[in-house]
């Protein structure tokens, strides 16, 4: 069944799981040609709508069908209508495997745009290698990655770390309190961060992890009274941001004294907590809804337009919207029948454009991208207060915490 532009609209403003049926295929020249000859291009859309990290990934859903109907109305690629697919795998690694299968191998789609967590991304990550298709991340991560079938478009931990330990061990103290959701991303950022404090005479008073969607911090909280940390360091994810903050709040600690400064926590998370419960607290990320740009104002413009006056744009939700722009980029370089997931990542390696955040590049030898780095504080009006800036963009080193290791350069591999 071909799927009516009609139809497709209708479907994604509910949000609803949208596929048509094909067979399996394999990636070759004439295949480009029979999607070009129905005047779409397929695509999945694979976030979680339900689950613990639900809260935070229906917003990049959302912020990827944003651009691809901007994409569509203005009409579309060389003339061609971008079709989602979309797939709620409700938070569940398993599950985004078995999504990811099926946008692959019978819906056809020549990209994925998916992931929030790492345990997500290596969970679909076999699936892209081994179809040779193309995955499209988000999400701010851990590194120690290079995969030829995975475009990067979040912070590595080079890009929230470097600047943001310093600032803190400079401006509150040496003493650090690790917390962090129990995978692969809080403890790689916490094992970047702790060679950083190392570097800076600093120490870590207690690392402690959490399961995914854990809500009972009380043990945590009276490990931080009785450490007494001048910072405490939040890896933390998902509604469990919430919870934590909460409690921090009920506890009568004080950010003035002992602030969380987190690599994870969002305007989303800020508005599912309030405003009071995040106030005074720290964030390092290359995007911030208060940003002041021409094409940020744009884009926080036409997210509430289509979603809500009372929706927020966050440091994930802005690289899932500029993501399909490059990948827009990258398909018109090519003809019709040259649309192959291969084809499109060549096209893209290098690409650059103007995001909300700031020009951003590709890079073409790891396929990870150029950011821009920024520290800023939590209000009790929900937003946030952009207190340091980069003055330069920053190029992504997703083995900062390993010097030995590095992307092969020719072609890219996982190390």
């Amino acid at each position: 069944m071909v799927m009516k532009r009609r139809d497709f609209i209708r479907g994604t403003a509910a949000l609803g799981a949208v596929s048509t049926i094909a067979a399996p295929q394999l990636w070759f020249k004439n295949s480009g040609l029979a999607r070009a000859q129905n005047g779409e291009i397929k695509v999945g859309v694979l976030f979680s709508l339900t689950g613990t990290t639900g809260i935070i990934e229906e917003s990049l859903n959302k912020a990827t069908i944003l651009a691809i109907e901007e994409i569509n109305a203005a009409g579309g690629i060389n003339g061609m209508q971008i079709v989602p697919v979309v797939e709620d795998p409700a938070s569940d690694p398993a599950t985004f495997a078995e999504k990811a299968r099926k946008l692959v191998m019978s819906d056809g789609c020549v990209s994925v745009f998916g992931s929030y967590t790492s345990a997500s991304r290596k969970a679909v990550l076999p699936v892209f290698e081994k179809r040779e298709n193309l995955y499209w991340y988000p999400t701010l991560y851990e590194g120690r990655e290079c995969s030829k079938n995975v475009i990067y478009t979040g912070a590595v931990p080079n890009q929230q770390q470097d600047e943001f330990i310093p600032w803190l061990v400079q401006n509150f103290g040496k003493k650090f309190f690790l917390i962090g959701s129990n995978y692969i991303y809080p403890q790689e950022e916490n094992n970047y961060c702790k060679k950083l404090l190392e570097g800076l005479g600093a120490e870590v008073v207690n690392e402690e992890y959490v399961p995914l969607g854990h809500s009972e911090f009380s043990s945590v909280i009276s490990k931080i009274k009785s450490t007494e940390p001048n910072v405490i360091f939040s890896t933390v994810v998902g509604d469990s941001v919430v919870a934590l903050h909460r409690q921090y709040l009920a506890a009568g600690l004080d950010p003035a004294k002992m602030p969380m400064a987190s690599l994870t926590t969002s305007e989303n998370e800020v508005a599912a907590m309030g405003g009071e419960a995040a106030a005074g607290h720290f964030t390092s990320a290359p995007y911030f809804m208060v940003h002041k740009s021409p094409e940020n104002e744009k884009f926080v413009s036409a997210y509430q337009a289509r979603w809500g006056a009372d929706k927020v744009t966050h440091f994930v939700s802005e690289p899932s919207y500029f993501q399909v722009y490059l990948f827009k980029q990258a398909v018109e370089k090519l003809a019709a029948s040259d649309i192959t997931p291969p084809t499109i990542r060549e096209a893209v390696k290098g690409a650059e454009m103007i995001a909300p955040q700031g020009k951003i590049r590709i890079e073409k030898d790891n396929l990870h991208t150029w950011l821009w780095p920024k520290i800023a504080v939590a209000k009790a009006d929900g937003q946030f207060e952009v207190l340091v800036d980069s003055k330069e963009w920053l190029a992504p080193d997703p083995y900062a915490a390993y010097p030995d290791q590095k992307c092969v350069e020719a072609g890219l591999t996982n190390i």
